[in-house]
């Protein structure tokens, strides 16, 4: 492996013990704070150097989307569990306001969940909504519930989406059925109406992974 600035021997130490006391990578943010670097663009920067030198796996995209390399750092084995971010509340019902495929990205959680890696792989494209409403109940989907989704501008039909209805800016979770030039988005509740609209107006943001509810 090529030789490592002071600083990159810095960040790769930092996101060693960030692990070590944490259980998850820190966040970019992290690393700017923990490091005393003047900006994320320079961690960023550096980020990528670590990456193409062969230190660190990294998904830009997932906000604490980092993984040591093994001989990269003080903790080489893979984690049981993957910190997936939680981006807000999603509607089991009546369509919700939620970021579009474009933000997604660029948004940066203020939670994670931990969850474990036989559910979520790497971790990929994954994130976390809440979901908020009974449409979905008799596919035990509840209120209050969280549901793992992976980013994907395409689903078949019968499977359980994220989507945007673009002309009213509102996103719901639904199961995704294309007829023609219509798509039906299918509630799993008997006492609802499925949503049936121009295909046009449709917008597949995500698919749905894993349901993961909390018992108390």
């Amino acid at each position: 492996m090529r030789e490592l600035s002071e600083r990159q021997q810095r960040i790769l130490g930092f996101i060693g013990e960030f692990l070590d006391d944490n259980g998850y990578p820190p966040t970019v943010r992290d690393i700017q704070a923990g490091c005393e670097i003047s900006s994320t663009s320079v961690v960023d920067y550096n980020l990528r150097a670590l990456r193409a030198k062969g230190w660190i796996n990294r998904d830009a995209d997932v906000s604490r989307g980092l993984q040591l390399l093994q001989g990269g750092g003080r903790r080489t084995e893979t984690p049981e569990t993957i910190a997936i971010p939680l981006l807000g509340t999603i509607a089991a019902g009546s369509p919700f306001p939620l970021p579009t495929t474009d933000s997604l990205g660029a948004i940066e959680a203020q939670e994670t969940i931990d969850l474990p890696q036989s559910i979520t792989g790497s971790g990929e494209k994954l994130y976390a909504l809440r979901v908020k409403g009974e449409s979905m109940i008799d596919a035990l989907i509840g209120d209050g519930d969280l549901v793992v989704m992976e980013q994907t501008s395409r689903v078949e039909n019968g499977q359980m989406a994220a989507v945007r209805l673009k002309l009213e800016d509102e996103t719901t979770l639904k199961r995704f059925y294309r007829e023609g030039r219509k798509v039906r988005l299918q509630p799993e509740n008997s006492q609802m109406e499925a949503i049936v609209c121009d295909a046009k107006n449709v917008e597949v943001l995500s698919r749905l992974v894993a349901v993961w509810r909390f018992l108390g």
